[in-house]
């Protein structure tokens, strides 16, 4: 199947014009709360979406091919129904999740089992050693100069057809049969700590900007350019005899630890410990917190990296037993409501000045071997990008959120620098606030306003066909989000039973129903 026949057969074409959307019309941001609620349901679902040795894998500005498989890439979902309101969340094993993609996997989800498109969160993990989902997208640049052609298809990281109608297929499969598994369950919510494999890798130098990955031991080197995010979010979801149904886990770090051949990444040994701890088919749904700065990389450590199988396995098992222990500790129960909110506009692109373009395609028409490939590989992508600003001027950005109780999931659909996701979660209302990144499309790197000032600077403000959104995105992708969380009532945090009141045994003569002071203990001192 070429391009073309991908694009007519799948529907993207027209779905690319407009998102389907049940609670909102236009730019304006809408919210269907539940009021009350009824018992609720829970299903959890994961299909496999191994890449077949020899695909492509994404990531990178050229393209890489994997050989051999470490282990699988999964779509993971869960579905909530509290009887008035259905949502689903979906977790990939992927690099991104093109928003062509999302559109029309909310369309089957909704012909084939009845819920809503804009109550559909399918979230990339950022996974480097994925399958071919992007960068370019089938059909993206047809109608562009045959130089532009090459470039994009031939050179480019380039998304695979079949791969994404093979996606496609799986999300709706799997979100459908959680639907159908459905079962009476009670949830917890908490956070664990995780303040020892994640590291921002934006740093300050002594000329006054910030460089992504100096390097270690580099003397310029200042110190870090912004902080990390250690929590690890978890959402846990019982039966009532008990028995842990699945969870979701939400933690911000890239997953670039690249174990070798086509593998979920670290996310793998995050479920690994995870079900070695409590069962041995738990379903995981990993949800990609706020990373756009941070990865596993510490470039002020003066100790050798380990290998990279060996990091996914330090990142994974450490984010695995945090999630362990707050599943094992968390309290279950009580009533559950659910509320969806979402806001879709458009947001301009940043463009390249016109020297910059022509100096863009006088280079690239140049033997990669014969220039520098780094200033190769970006006047390639400003090619790329002076063709999408033709087509495409500005980019179609939704926030959505999802309540579950008195937890609230808050998308985005960018790599988002980690400063944003800390403040939606100190500015939110809710007792636990899960930032989503990579979700319901992509749309690259959105720095904070101060990386594109004076003391920025560094790879991830890089004008490219992938990243390229005009400085104030993450201010309005934050504002959208606290927007739509701002308009829900936060549920309560299940607790444990009280205590039985205390009883003085000297005031009733006898031990009575209650606490009381322990026989044992209730005595001074005895030296003799």
């Amino acid at each position: 199947m070429n391009r073309r026949e991908f694009i007519k057969s799948s529907g993207f074409a027209s779905l690319s014009l407009a998102a389907p959307r049940s609670h909102s019309e236009g730019n304006g941001a809408t919210v269907s709360p539940t009021e009350g609620s009824s018992s609720l349901r829970v299903g959890f679902a994961e299909r496999d979406i191994t890449p077949d040795p020899g695909m492509e894998v994404p990531g990178g500005y050229v393209k890489e091919h994997f050989r051999e498989i470490h282990d699988p890439c999964k779509v993971r979902a869960v579905v909530f129904d509290d009887g008035r309101t259905r949502v689903a969340l979906v977790g990939l094993d992927a690099l991104i999740v093109p928003r062509h993609l999302v559109l029309a996997a909310r369309r089957g989800i909704h012909e084939q089992c009845g819920i809503l498109p804009d109550s559909v969160l399918i979230g990339a993990s950022h996974d480097h050693s994925a399958g071919p989902i992007g960068m370019v997208q089938p059909g993206q640049f047809d109608g562009a100069s045959a130089l532009v052609k090459r470039l994009a298809y031939d050179v480019s990281s380039a998304a695979d057809a079949g791969y994404l109608e093979r996606v496609l297929e799986e999300i709706v499969t799997a979100v459908c049969h959680a639907d159908s598994c459905r079962t009476e369950a009670n949830c917890g919510f908490g956070v664990g700590n995780e303040s020892h494999v994640s590291f921002n890798r934006r740093l300050r130098m002594k000329n006054g900007l910030t460089y992504s990955h100096p390097g270690q031991g580099n003397p310029d080197v200042v110190g870090y350019a912004g902080p990390i995010d250690p929590q690890v979010g978890v959402v846990g979801a019982w039966d009532p005899s008990g028995r842990l149904l699945g969870c979701i886990v939400n933690f911000a770090c890239h997953a670039t630890t690249n174990p070798p051949g086509f593998s979920a990444n670290w996310i793998y040994y995050m479920e690994k410990t995870i079900r070695g701890a409590l069962g041995p088919d738990l379903p995981v749904v990993f949800l990609q917190g706020c990373c756009g700065d941070i990865t596993q990389v510490d470039n002020l450590s003066p100790y050798a990296f380990p290998t990279e199988e060996k990091w996914a396995e330090i990142v994974g098992s450490s984010v695995g037993a945090e999630a362990v222990k707050v599943l094992v500790k968390a309290a279950s129960g009580g009533e559950i409501s659910l509320a969806v909110g979402i806001k879709v506009w458009k947001i301009q692109r940043r463009a390249p000045s016109a020297e910059h373009v022509r100096q863009s395609y006088e280079l690239v028409q140049k033997d990669p071997k014969q220039v520098d490939m780094t200033d190769w590989v970006f006047a390639k992508e400003t090619v790329l990008l002076d063709a999408l600003l033709a087509k495409e001027p500005s980019a179609e950005v939704e926030v959505q959120a999802i309540q579950v109780g008195p937890a609230v999931f808050l998308t985005n659909p960018a790599e988002l620098f980690v400063e944003y996701g800390l403040e939606l979660k100190k500015k939110s209302r809710f007792p636990f606030t899960f930032p989503v990144e990579l979700a319901n499309g992509c749309v690259g790197y959105v720095p904070t306003e101060e990386a594109f000032g004076p003391h920025g600077g560094g790879y991830e403000t890089r004008l490219t066909s992938y990243s390229n959104l005009e400085v104030s995105a993450g201010r309005q992708i934050v504002e959208a989000g606290l927007q739509l969380a701002g308009q829900m009532i936060p549920g309560k945090v299940p607790t444990p039973p009280k205590a039985p009141p205390f009883i003085s045994q000297s005031a009733t003569g006898a031990k009575g129903i209650g606490t009381h002071p322990w026989s044992y203990g209730d005595v001074p001192a005895q030296l003799d």
